[in-house]
């Protein structure tokens, strides 16, 4: 394979590369408006937290359209690993800012924002190496065990009850792992709340590049979302692990109970991809 240079892009990528990081500029301005106007609520009732919660994760879900649209490029471990360091080098030096309390939502949009597109493009990359679609079957267990044995006996538990502790009662510096959680507004706030981590939306982007590679509608409000990518048609992309996703959180902050997102997104994708794959079949 030729020695292609790190930054060179085919013109479509380089174009969809440009509308992925506006997009997730723009979102990140959505998001401290929306914060905003959540400053002037005082009393979040469930259907008020929901409907902050449903407008930034639909928001979010429609920055995954030009990704769709990428040409794969053949690329080296060496292209990978300097990307990846790239935007792993980003988000620790946005993280070592310290700015005043004026300027500490914005902040804290913009580096939700580059942990969005971050997962993206990772979750886009790692779709690449899925040859067969059945072969989503180990990852999906090996995702849901994982998460499973972190969350009961490894470090995610703790993760969450540091984090917990840290939001009611800030004191000192947030704990290491704040640093990949992104952070939605929420009503009655005064700041904005980690609601998820990288490695969910990861998943998020991998079943969404799964299904772009292998031409299963994920959409659940219409045509699949390359169609609406290309056609320009943003609002219409509902993404079935987006939505997964979304219950997972929703369920966790009404409840009050961490509940691990990724083997409820498994289990979902999944059921998701055999039932579309019968109904392939079947219409043949």
């Amino acid at each position: 394979m030729p020695n292609v240079p790190f930054t060179t892009f085919s013109q479509t990528n380089r174009h969809q590369i440009v509308l992925l990081v506006v997009g997730h500029l723009l979102w990140s301005g959505a998001v401290l408006v929306l914060w905003s106007a959540g400053r002037l609520t005082e009393t979040a009732q469930p259907w008020w937290f929901a409907l902050f919660l449903a407008l930034q994760f639909h928001a979010a879900t429609q920055l995954f359209l030009p990704a769709l649209l990428m040409h794969p490029e053949e690329r080296t471990r060496s292209f990978y690993f300097f990307w990846g360091g790239l935007l792993a080098l980003s988000i620790w030096l946005l993280n070592q800012v310290t700015p005043s309390d004026a300027w500490q939502p914005l902040l804290t949009a913009l580096k939700s924002g580059l942990l969005l597109l971050t997962a993206t493009v990772i979750g886009t990359a790692l779709a690449r190496y899925v040859r067969r679609l059945w072969e989503i079957i180990p990852v999906c267990i090996v995702m849901t065990l994982a998460d499973f044995a972190s969350w009961r006996y490894g470090p995610t538990g703790d993760f969450a009850k540091e984090i917990r502790r840290y939001y009611l009662a800030p004191e000192g510096p947030p704990p290491l792992i704040d640093m990949v959680l992104v952070k939605l507004a929420l009503p009655g706030a005064t700041g904005m709340i980690p609601i998820f981590g990288i490695s969910d939306w990861i998943m998020v982007a991998f079943f969404v590049a799964v299904a772009r590679r292998y031409d299963i509608n994920d959409n659940l409000a219409g045509p699949p979302g390359y169609a609406l990518a290309r056609q320009g048609r943003i609002g219409r992309y509902l993404p079935v692990p987006g939505v997964a996703l979304f219950v997972a959180v929703l369920l966790a902050q009404t409840t009050g109970h961490f509940i691990p997102a990724l083997p409820l997104i498994a289990l979902v994708m999944l059921g998701w991809y055999a039932a579309r794959s019968l109904r392939r079949r079947s219409d043949r």
